[in-house]
């Protein structure tokens, strides 16, 4: 592990040489805290949204709106028992330099800090807005839960490079409650 300011710190996850606030497709999955079922089950191979699972969608769907100066696209998505997936675009805007992925070398390094018009902030601001409305509005009705986080502290990225994966994502996504049987993210206990 790292040091930062003399504290031990977890090394980040993000990939080095992107800068995350780039023109591109990122394919993204936040995981709630210990795996706990919180947002509805699977029947029949269909995602039933309770209502938590519902703000989840519903604020995944206010991103655009709350983000308009970043060009922001959503790809597919899937509010699934105990992680979300979704695809999100980041367009060409003020903030970014339009940079291609072919020339990754010449890519801004990842910056420890605060993170801002780019993809760590967008996912923040999306956790950040489920909790404060989770805190508000369901916190009696979920009883299970310990405390009022939600989240695991992290999520998974992956940058889409090109139209195939982006297909083969998509379609990964939208068969997930499908194959919710084989998905890596139950929870065996």
């Amino acid at each position: 592990m790292d040091k930062f300011k003399n504290k031990y710190r977890i090394s980040s996850a993000r990939l080095q040489n992107w800068d995350y606030g780039n023109n591109s497709s990122y394919f993204i999955t936040i995981c709630t805290k210990n795996k706990e079922h919180l947002f509805g089950e699977i029947l029949n191979g269909e995602m039933q949204l309770n209502e938590l699972g519902e703000l989840v969608e519903k604020e995944w769907l206010r991103t655009l709106e709350l983000r308009p100066d970043m060009e922001l696209e959503l790809g597919e998505f899937k509010v699934m028992p105990n992680h979300f997936h979704g695809i999100i675009i980041i367009g060409k805007n003020e903030y970014n330099s339009n940079f291609e992925f072919h020339k990754l070398s010449n890519a801004t390094a990842n910056k420890f800090g605060v993170q801002s018009k780019n993809l760590a902030s967008i996912i923040r601001g999306f956790k950040s807005s489920v909790t404060t409305k989770f805190k508000t509005n369901f916190i009696n009705k979920f009883e299970l839960i310990q405390s009022s986080t939600i989240w695991q502290p992290r999520f998974h990225d992956h940058i889409i490079r090109d139209a195939n994966s982006f297909e083969r994502i998509q379609n990964y996504i939208s068969n997930n409650p499908l194959n919710w049987k084989d998905d890596n993210f139950i929870d065996n206990n």
